[in-house]
């Protein structure tokens, strides 16, 4: 039996339909993936994101300012604080923090058949499933950023 937390769930986030789990491999897996490329990280404060990462100075303000956009952080990994404001934020809260990425298998669109699938739970929401947007991402450096999407 799989623990809650190791749980793959469907969910629709703040910027797309997606899989979340406390498990980056097993989403890898799903995502038929090398588990060596490193996952996005959604949390729900920027008290839980400086847990896991230091915000360079330069950039606390852009970081603590930016909606739908997940960073790159010096030690690598990557963050996207989820806002109070959306709905994503009621399910991530009770988390803290779980991995996160699209639903779909690398490279190709949303299909939800296979999303539904490939989750151990799915969070039906008032809208249903949207894809949209994925949020932008930035690499942060001490001093400089580069967006990557």
């Amino acid at each position: 039996m799989t623990k809650s937390s190791e749980k793959v769930y469907l969910v629709q986030t703040d910027t797309t339909v997606g899989f979340s789990s406390s498990s980056d491999e097993k989403l890898s897996g799903i995502k038929q993936r090398p588990n060596s490329q490193k996952m996005l990280q959604t949390v729900d404060s920027f008290k839980t994101l400086n847990s896991f990462t230091r915000v360079p100075k330069e950039h606390k303000k852009r970081v603590r300012h930016s909606k739908k956009t997940t960073f790159i952080y010096p030690n690598g990994n990557s963050y996207r604080v989820i806002f109070q404001d959306s709905d994503f934020y009621n399910f991530i809260k009770k988390f803290k923090s779980l991995y996160s990425t699209s639903a779909n298998l690398t490279g190709k669109n949303f299909d939800e058949i296979f999303a539904k699938e490939k989750s151990d739970v799915i969070v039906y929401s008032k809208d249903n499933f949207n894809e949209t947007t994925a949020s932008t991402i930035y690499k942060l450096s001490k001093i400089k950023k580069k967006k990557i999407r």
